[in-house]
């Protein structure tokens, strides 16, 4: 299955970008062509189960999704159900001086239909995934 490395440095202050891109509640907000549906399901403390729709490239996918953040740092998403079952996604916050180096690690997992018709390629998978990054980078700096 496809992995994904994925290092930007977004001129913004580090929490300001945590702000911005692990703040899923707001997805469907900001970035409707990406996140057309969100809903939170649970939190407790710092752990979110949220149903969520993600559009890449021409494709919707509908997952269950457990979302861990510690503040400023990191926010990690497991894939629990749907689409991308098995799914890891860790994102790191970095101080790099007057910016924010966003380092995002993804262990893409394709289950059902997905996998038998290989849908998405591991490049694709990080062209769209940068695409993502880029707009929320846009946001920040903004």
């Amino acid at each position: 299955m496809p992995k994904v490395h994925i290092e930007k440095i977004i001129h913004a202050e580090r929490h300001r970008v945590f702000d911005i891109v692990a703040n899923f509640e707001n997805f469907q907000n900001i970035m409707p062509r990406y996140f057309p549906s969100i809903r939170v399901r649970s939190v407790r403390e710092n752990t979110a189960i949220v149903e969520e729709h993600l559009r890449l490239g021409n494709r919707e996918f509908v997952m269950m999704t457990k979302h861990v953040t510690k503040y400023p740092e990191t926010h990690e998403v497991f894939v629990i159900g749907g689409d991308a079952k098995g799914t890891h996604i860790m994102e790191k916050y970095e101080k790099a001086n007057e910016a924010t180096k966003l380092i995002v690690d993804a262990d893409i997992k394709m289950g059902g239909f997905l996998k038998i018709l290989s849908v998405f390629s591991g490049e694709k998978i990080k062209i769209e995934f940068t695409k993502i990054i880029d707009e929320f980078a846009k946001l920040a700096e903004n």
